[in-house]
């Protein structure tokens, strides 16, 4: 299975944030920021502390195939 992340970023560039910026607000550690930039597979839990950022729900954020 792949996962994208693609909206994410969207999501990042609307909010004029940068790797740095979501890195402090959801509290994840730079090879987390690392795994998103690859499309690879996070913890739900890093996914959620990202969506507590944005205030949004998950599924409308990550794509699988």
């Amino acid at each position: 299975m792949r996962i994208r992340y693609n909206k994410l970023q969207k999501l990042m560039i609307d909010n004029q944030m940068e790797r740095q910026d979501l890195m402090h607000a959801a509290e994840i550690s730079s090879s987390v920021a690392t795994k998103l930039n690859k499309n690879e597979i996070v913890s739900i839990d890093v996914l959620m502390r990202i969506c507590k950022v944005f205030i949004v729900i998950l599924a409308m954020y990550v794509k699988s195939y």
